[in-house]
């Protein structure tokens, strides 16, 4: 379900990102090597990207195929940027909100994907939306699991903002997984998350792969988007924090049973 990708370097054209590699994301919509559920995400894409200067990441989201948007080839060739996450979708329910539906989902200056599945959606959630308060479900962007997932992340986000925490974006996505498997056991959650000088992510359920070069590029895709030797796939159950500089993993518990 779904391909993402989340970039840090210098600023680049979108397209040489998402669009160039021989197996890019651009390619993963049609044609993906490692993907295990399902095989073409043709069900709306999206991307986010940070321009200098400004904290507050821009998006372009459509609801069909990314190969199918003549815009979108424009963009991707004349935009630049230094911080790019974007996505293509295979819907868990298909017709679900559209373009509302495709990630990148927006906060402040945060973006978030996910790629996976909540078995059962909505009924299985059922237990986590009482933690939710009414303002945030009346406001979900869409009707889908990846948007109702976004709100739980967002709700430990600012808890974790508002009491100071250094690490609260992997820290948020870690709670947030480890919650939702408890109660919808057999959910894949890989989650994505970038605020323009970081990228967090997890492992659960799905493949993750990370390519970094210390000082100049970070990039922490579904699949590598090229045969780089150097790609390294980051094991299941895993919590990814990166920066410009390093990468850290650091291993998720199962919830117990």
């Amino acid at each position: 379900m779904c391909r993402h990708l989340a970039y840090l370097g210098p600023p680049v054209p979108l397209g040489e990102v998402l669009d160039a590699p021989p197996h890019s994301l651009f390619r993963q919509s049609w044609a993906p090597r490692r993907q295990r559920h399902g095989t073409v995400n043709a069900d709306g894409f999206g991307v986010g990207w940070y321009a200098e200067g400004d904290p507050a990441p821009a998006r372009y989201r459509r609801t069909g195929p990314i190969w199918g948007d003549l815009s979108y080839t424009d963009l991707s060739r004349v935009v630049r940027s230094g911080a790019v996450l974007a996505a293509v979708r295979d819907a868990t329910l298909a017709g679900a909100d559209g373009e509302a539906a495709a990630a990148p989902y927006a906060s402040g200056r945060w973006l978030f994907s996910h790629n996976g599945a909540v078995p059962g959606w909505p009924h299985s959630s059922a237990p986590l939306v009482s933690t939710l308060p009414a303002a945030d479900l009346l406001s979900l962007e869409a009707r889908c699991d990846s948007a109702f997932l976004w709100a739980l992340v967002l709700r430990r986000l600012r808890a974790a903002l508002a009491e100071g925490a250094e690490d609260a974006e992997a820290q948020a996505l870690a709670d947030t997984v480890l919650e939702v498997a408890e109660a919808a056991p057999g959910a894949r959650l890989n989650f994505l998350l970038g605020n323009g000088e970081s990228i967090a992510a997890t492992a659960w359920g799905d493949t993750l792969w990370y390519l970094t070069e210390p000082g100049r590029r970070t990039v922490v895709a579904s699949e590598p988007y090229d045969d780089d030797p150097h790609w390294i796939e980051v094991p299941d159950r895993t919590l990814l924090a990166a920066s410009r500089t390093d990468v850290l993993l650091t291993p998720l518990k199962e919830p117990s049973a």
